[in-house]
């Protein structure tokens, strides 16, 4: 079984490298976040078209979120949103179930600054998630999505640039780890790769991509049943490169 996921940064936008990711690497199940169109213009016939259905969480411009399946094992018993997030109309949270795995495609908030308002909203956010994948454990599981948050050091490209910004406070880091803990779910790329470094978001300014300067915020966490059943998980890089990339990577992982 081989699961992807990866913030778009515009439907709209990125459709033709979307269609062109599901070709070369044909996932059973896809998470897609910051998809940023209306429910009515998601593209459900370009996606049947390529052999996948969609269920999503669209709002308009900003944000939005989907779960693709194949034609063959849809997604089914959706549901939007979260219980306590202080921002629904934001469509950041979408759950369905594809074959016998619980898929969640989430988007978590920026943030912002350190100390605001937005910055309170993210870690509602983060609480809200918490308190669903612990009423989803037990079952297998997966959450996938942009967490903007780096969940150590290692996750960043320089630590002390980062200091006192958002994506990097104990705050963050502290209700990331509370949702691996209370979901029983365990992060993938670096259940693989406990040293290695491997970014899947960098700044669309000053060439950070060609620099190498980039964060680690796209995750893909799987329950600890499924984790068992790993056998890889990377960053195609490639989708950060050519016509009109997002500023994001797609992340890969497969099961046996």
């Amino acid at each position: 079984m081989k699961l992807a996921t990866w913030n778009v940064n515009s439907l709209k936008a990125r459709l033709p490298r979307v269609l062109e990711f599901l070709a070369e690497h044909r996932p059973d199940v896809v998470c897609l976040q910051e998809t940023k169109c209306a429910a009515d213009a998601f593209p459900d016939d370009d996606f049947a078209a390529a052999g996948y259905v969609g269920a999503h969480h669209s709002g308009g411009r900003w944000a939005g979120v989907a779960v693709l399946g194949r034609s063959d094992a849809p997604p089914t018993d959706v549901r939007a949103g979260l219980d306590g997030e202080t921002a629904a109309e934001e469509c950041r949270w979408v759950e369905a179930t594809v074959g016998a795995v619980r898929v969640a495609s989430v988007y978590v908030p920026n943030g912002r600054a350190v100390g605001t308002p937005t910055f309170d909203q993210k870690l509602a956010f983060l609480d809200a998630m918490a308190g669903r994948v612990a009423a989803l454990r037990g079952t297998p599981l997966l959450v996938a999505g942009d967490v903007n948050v780096a969940p150590t050091d290692l996750d960043v490209y320089d630590p002390p640039a980062f200091a006192t910004s958002t994506h990097v406070t104990p705050a963050e880091r502290d209700r990331l780890a509370a949702v691996l803990r209370d979901g029983d779910l365990v992060d993938a790329f670096r259940h693989l790769h406990p040293d290695t470094v491997g970014y899947t978001w960098w700044d669309y300014r000053a060439g950070n991509f060609h620099k190498g300067l980039g964060l680690r915020i796209d995750l893909l966490m799987v329950s600890r049943d499924l984790a068992e059943r790993l056998v890889s998980c990377g960053i195609d890089r490639g989708y950060r490169k050519g016509t009109k990339p997002s500023d994001h990577a797609p992340l890969l992982a497969e099961l046996t």
